[in-house]
């Protein structure tokens, strides 16, 4: 366990129940550091994206304490929290009626940045993540292919320069091809960026090539936490299964 000082997310003895009193996360214990990407990796109802909601309190933990830069965020204004959170989801979720202008400078406008900080920020953005500002800050989300939507969200999310980001699935409605051009960027941006990354997949092949570190979730527990060397090389039977799955995948 790496000290205490090098953790920007604290999950300590965090759990997550439905109403119903079904578990969704079960006594989960981890630290996310400073500066790392760490994959949220499992199947379909594994608790990777309930985990992730309980970063930016869209969730609140039934049991346990989620720490966020060294407080517990049921003692923190949601608003403020998740505004120092950039969040990027699979489906982007633009503003239909907005440009992309204004969908990328929404946080800085709600933070009161001046009229030409805003303007500026959005142009840099566009530019970071591949998209010509000329050329696309005054076209609308429906005017866009997936993958130019999506970099648009990752624009978004880093637009007000949060420290923390999360990414839920991101990619994952993408075609193979423009998936894999968006997962090169990205790895170009985040060794640019330096942010704190948590990001959510199911997909084998994403975790590997992105991650600083792999935690792996099966129904709601925390089956361990690996670099993806050592995750390549890991006995654990979930672990195997994985490789498996994925070398007979069609």
């Amino acid at each position: 366990m790496a000290p205490q000082s090098d953790a920007v997310i604290e999950f300590r003895a965090v759990s997550y129940q439905l109403p119903t009193g079904r578990p969704l996360l079960c006594d989960l214990n981890l630290q996310v550091l400073r500066g790392e990407t760490l994959v949220l990796l499992g199947r379909s109802g594994s608790g990777k994206t309930t985990t992730l909601k309980l970063i930016n309190r869209l969730l609140k933990p039934t049991q346990g304490q989620v720490i966020v830069e060294g407080h517990a965020t049921t003692g923190a204004d949601p608003i403020r929290l998740r505004r120092r959170i950039g969040y990027v989801i699979q489906e982007v979720g633009l503003f239909p009626n907005f440009t992309v202008e204004r969908n990328v400078g929404l946080v800085p406008r709600l933070e009161g940045w001046p009229a030409e900080r805003i303007r500026a920020r959005v142009q840099e953005m566009l530019e970071l993540v591949g998209l010509e500002p000329k050329q696309f800050a005054a076209r609308y989300p429906r005017e866009l292919s997936g993958g130019q939507r999506q970099r648009v969200g990752v624009a978004r999310a880093l637009a007000a320069d949060p420290p923390l980001l999360l990414m839920d699935e991101p990619f994952g409605a993408l075609d193979p091809l423009t998936r894999a051009e968006i997962q090169g960027e990205f790895q170009r941006l985040k060794q640019r960026l330096q942010k704190t990354i948590v990001f959510v997949t199911h997909d084998l092949r994403e975790a590997l090539l992105l991650s600083t570190r792999v935690a792996l979730l099966e129904s709601g527990k925390l089956v361990g936490v690996y670099t993806p060397e050592e995750f390549r090389q890991a006995s654990n039977p979930v672990v195997r299964g994985y490789f498996k799955a994925f070398e007979t995948a069609p």
